[in-house]
C-alpha cells in the first residue's frame, strides 16, 4: 500500500490552507474559562439481551435483586438468572450552562461476561460527578455499532463486527442539576487556548485589541485575559459573543505524525528540511516449503510411499535510488522528493525517522 498521491494532496491542501489570509474564529480556538465540560459516571443494568448477558455473575444478580426491591419485590439473588442482563458502566460529558431537563448523550460499556448489548434496554441509572452528587439520570434502549452472530462452540461459527459490548444512547440522560459556571471574574474574561502556543496567544490578543483597543493581554501560552469595556457591563453574553466572532490565524508547529498501525502520515505545512541525500532500496527473501510424495513402482516388493519435503528460496532485490534533496521551502516539495523515490507508506515513515535522527528534519516527529 502506498500513500503517495493521497499524501501529496493532503500536504498541498495543508500548505494552501496555512497560506490563506483569513484566520479562524476565537470560539474555535479557545474556550472561556469557567465554561468547561464535566465528566459523569454511573453503574447500571442492561436487560433484554436474549441470552447474551452475564452468566450468573454475583454482582449482576445482586444488582437485579436490589432493583426489584425498589418495586416491592423481594427475591434472593440465588434464585435469579442473569443471562438476559448485563452489568454496565455509563459515562457522559455534561457541558457548561446546561439547565435541568436538558438531554445529553451517554456511552454504555459492559463490565462482566456479556457477549453483546444488542437489543438491550438500560434501566434508570443516576450519573454522578466527581463530587459524588447526582447531575443526570440515564435510561433507554441502547444502540450497538456492531453485532455478534453464531453460537460458536464445537462445530459452530461466530461472526463479530466492531465491539458489541459497547453502546450509546442518544439523548439518553436527563440533566437534573445545573453545574454553576462563572465566566466573568472582576470584569475580566479569560480565554483558554485549545493548543497552547505563545505566538498564537499573542496574535489572539492583537486581534482582540484591534476590535476592542487596550482590552486584551496574553498572560501565557494558554491564557488571554480580556477586560470588559464599559459599554458591555451588564451585557456579558453579547461581549463574549463578539469575542467569539473575531478571527485570528493560529501558529502551526512543525510536526509530522506517523501512525504505524494504519499507515497514516500527517504533516503540517511548516515542516522544513535541510540539504540531505536520501537512498532507498529493499531486499525481499521468500522461502516456500512444499511436500512431495514418492511412490514405489507398480508390483514392486518392499517399496513404501514416502513424503519428501522440498524448499524453494527466491531473492528479489529492488534497485535502490540515491537522490540529493536541496533545502526545501515547503512540505509539499518534501513529499514530491519522497514520492520520486517510489516508497511505500511504511518505508516513508522509516525515512522520516532517519531524517530526524540525522538532524536534517526541522520538525517534531510523533509516532502513534
Amino acid at each position: 500500500m502506498t500513500l503517495r498521491p493521497t499524501l501529496l494532496a493532503l500536504l498541498a491542501l495543508a500548505a494552501a490552507t496555512l497560506a490563506r489570509a483569513d484566520g479562524s474564529r476565537l470560539k474555535d480556538l479557545a474556550v472561556v474559562e469557567g465554561g468547561r465540560d464535566n465528566q459523569l459516571v454511573g453503574y447500571g443494568i442492561v436487560v433484554g439481551l436474549a441470552g447474551d448477558g452475564d452468566k450468573n455473575s454475583e454482582a449482576t444478580l445482586r444488582s437485579i435483586a436490589n432493583a426489584l426491591q425498589r418495586f416491592g419485590i423481594s427475591i434472593p439473588s440465588s434464585l435469579l438468572k442473569s443471562s438476559n442482563a448485563a452489568a454496565v458502566m455509563i459515562t457522559a460529558d455534561i457541558g457548561p450552562f446546561l439547565k435541568p431537563g436538558t438531554r445529553i448523550d451517554i456511552n454504555v460499556a459492559a463490565i462482566g461476561e456479556a457477549k453483546s448489548l444488542q437489543g438491550g434496554v438500560l434501566l434508570q441509572t443516576p450519573l454522578l460527578g466527581a463530587d459524588g452528587a447526582v447531575y443526570a439520570v440515564a435510561q433507554g434502549p441502547v444502540a450497538v455499532g456492531g453485532f455478534l452472530g453464531g453460537n460458536g462452540g464445537a462445530g459452530g461459527a461466530t461472526v463479530q463486527k466492531n465491539h458489541p459490548t459497547v453502546a450509546t444512547v442518544t439523548n439518553g440522560a436527563i440533566v437534573e442539576r445545573e453545574i454553576p459556571a462563572t465566566y466573568v471574574r472582576d470584569g475580566v474574561v479569560r480565554l483558554l487556548l485549545h493548543s497552547p502556543d505563545f505566538t498564537s496567544a499573542a496574535r489572539i490578543a492583537d486581534a482582540i485589541n484591534a476590535r476592542f483597543p487596550a482590552s486584551a493581554r496574553a498572560q501565557d501560552a494558554a491564557t488571554v485575559a480580556v477586560a470588559m469595556p464599559a459599554d458591555f457591563v451588564g451585557n456579558e453574553v453579547s461581549f463574549i459573543a463578539s469575542l467569539g466572532a473575531i478571527e485570528s490565524r493560529p501558529d502551526t508547529p512543525a510536526r509530522i505524525v506517523l501512525n504505524e498501525r494504519t499507515g497514516t502520515i500527517v504533516a503540517t505545512a511548516t515542516v522544513r528540511l535541510s540539504q540531505v541525500a536520501i537512498s532507498h532500496g529493499s531486499l525481499t527473501i521468500k522461502i516456500a516449503s512444499t511436500l512431495g510424495v514418492s511412490q514405489p513402482e507398480a508390483l514392486s516388493k518392499g517399496g513404501e510411499t514416502v513424503v519428501v519435503p522440498s524448499t524453494r528460496t527466491e531473492v528479489t532485490e529492488v534497485k535502490g535510488g540515491f537522490q540529493v534533496v536541496d533545502e526545501l521551502p515547503s512540505v509539499e516539495q518534501l513529499a514530491q522528493a519522497l514520492n520520486a523515490l517510489g516508497v511505500s507508506s511504511r518505508e516513508m515513515m522509516a525515512i522520516f525517522q532517519s531524517l530526524k535522527r540525522a538532524g536534517a528534519l526541522q520538525a517534531e516527529v510523533v509516532i502513534n
